[in-house]
């Protein structure tokens, strides 16, 4: 039976367990994201698949299982690509994080595209491709995830001309003048243009796209309108008053959605309110002593802004010896996976900085920064959330950035502060958030100072604020929104109209 959505994604939907020499298939341990999300539409189609890869050896691509049956909620399918290590380590780590990555988040002086793999990202594509033809209906909705997968529209349409084409783009998307420098341009566009609908987080990403598309192609701008509901529109660094809703292109259609993701707030206060987390998060103030709690959440990458943080972190004790033993930074700063040589500076530099401060604040009863290398687990993550009296947020460019959310939902909308750059989505989100320029010194010094300085009553009216806004437009929100443009818009041309 041919399926009515398919959606293609890079991460398998399950965890899996082998017991007793048998694979077993098992919702994930960590449910939190999208994943959750994603598989609940299932729940509404006859037949549903997922598309993602899998890591295989050579010896196990010969007796390799490509499909395999998923029963949870609901049952789908799950088409497995098998790729072996060098495919993925030239898909994945080189061609993704060396070429594409830095141009997604306007650090040119980061592409390479010498060590750069091109024909094996369009193979790996093809794949992707030729797996969603293999399985769609003819009237399938088939939901493209991420650059990644940049070039699976355009070997689709090519097979399927009739089926409806969803693409969301989790990543920033950049400036044309940036865009542009990627050799590969015009067959990225050319495929993204193939789509009946392309999404983004925020209409500043949607607008960088349409212009993208005017510099290369000729297209028309067939429908606009002012950027209204909860995102900020003017007055911070990503704002945009209009957006491009519509364009056309050699007689099709594309529709251009913006609208950010959001987080789970049921799963967090689920987690939170565990009997064993109660005592964990007592365990973790008796620690403290009475001493601020300031967090940081993310991973070691350049974009992050990690550096920056605890370089402001250091001035911050430098100025303030009133500090002294009262205020602790915990980071978490996940390493990357070995090969990656671009992250593998930044993390070095993390690890320096992180040692330099400690070793000349630090005292006997007093280590002025927790470092985590390894992922924590999700419960002691919220749990950090939750005591911490101030959430540093300050990438200097992240796409949407889902730690502010989990923050602000950790707190109830009852007390903390947020330092947010206004370099990330959700910063057109969160108003009330201390919006910081972390390429700014003078910003960043300001920021945390006003963030100790808060009073209580201050802290509560923006939190309340914003956890209204992160409780109505979660990430069911988000999904249930675009499903149902993506139901009810069809495969259109010009002609149709």
């Amino acid at each position: 039976m041919k399926s009515s959505l398919v959606i293609l994604y890079h991460r398998e939907p399950y965890d899996e367990v082998v017991e007793n020499g048998k694979i077993h298939y098992r919702p994930k341990k960590s449910p939190n994201g999208i994943v959750p999300t994603l598989k609940s539409f299932f729940t509404d189609v006859g037949q549903g698949t997922w598309i993602a890869w899998k890591q295989v050896s050579n010896e196990q691509k010969a007796t390799f299982t490509e499909q395999v049956t998923v029963k949870e909620d609901a049952s789908y399918t799950v088409h497995r690509i098998p790729l072996d290590a060098n495919q993925v380590k030239h898909f994945y780590h080189i061609t993704s994080k060396e070429a594409f990555w830095p141009i997604l988040h306007s650090f040119p002086s980061h592409f390479t595209s010498e060590s750069s793999d091109w024909d094996n990202f369009t193979e790996i594509n093809r794949l992707f491709a030729d797996a969603a033809c293999k399985e769609a209906a003819d009237d399938a909705l088939v939901w493209v995830h991420d650059y990644n997968l940049w070039l699976v529209p355009y070997y689709i349409r090519q097979k399927m001309p009739n089926v409806r084409i969803a693409f969301f783009h989790h990543t920033p998307f950049p400036p044309a003048d940036i865009f542009n420098i990627l050799p590969w341009r015009e067959a990225i566009l050319d495929s993204l243009l193939c789509c009946d609908v392309v999404g983004f987080h925020i209409p500043r990403y949607s607008e960088n796209f349409v212009n993208v598309a005017r510099s290369l192609r000729e297209v028309k701008i067939v429908q606009r309108e002012k950027v209204a509901g909860h995102m900020t529109s003017v007055g911070i660094a990503l704002a945009e008053p209009e957006r491009t809703t519509k364009l056309s292109h050699k007689e099709q259609i594309i529709n251009i959605d913006a609208f950010p993701v959001g987080t789970n707030p049921k799963n967090i206060l689920e987690v939170l309110n565990k009997p064993e987390i109660k005592i964990r998060l007592e365990q973790i103030r008796e620690e403290l002593q009475g001493r601020k709690l300031l967090v940081a959440a993310g991973r070691v990458d350049y974009v992050k802004g990690n550096s920056e943080t605890l370089e402001a972190f250091g001035r911050l004790l430098e100025r303030r010896p009133d500090l002294h033993g009262k205020i602790n930074l915990v980071m978490t700063c996940v390493q990357p996976a070995t090969g990656m040589r671009v992250y593998e500076t930044a993390q070095k530099q993390i690890e320096q900085l992180v040692g330099k401060i400690n070793g000349q604040y630090a005292k006997f009863d007093w280590t002025p920064i927790q470092l985590f290398t390894q992922p924590l687990p999700l419960e002691d993550l919220f749990c950090y959330y939750r005591v911490a009296d101030i959430c540093w947020t300050t990438p200097l460019r992240d796409g949407l950035n889902l730690v502010a959310k989990e923050y602000i939902v950790a707190h109830e909308g009852k007390d903390g502060v947020l330092i947010l750059s206004e370099f990330v989505g959700a910063a057109i989100e969160l108003p009330q958030a201390i919006l910081t320029n972390p390429y700014s010194i003078d910003r960043m010094d300001q920021a945390i100072e006003e963030a100790l300085a808060m009073p209580l009553e201050d802290q509560k009216k923006r939190m309340t604020e914003m956890y209204k806004t992160v409780t109505t437009y979660d990430v069911s929100y988000w999904a249930n929104r675009l499903f149902k443009l993506f139901k009810e818009i069809k495969h259109e041309t010009v002609l149709d109209r």
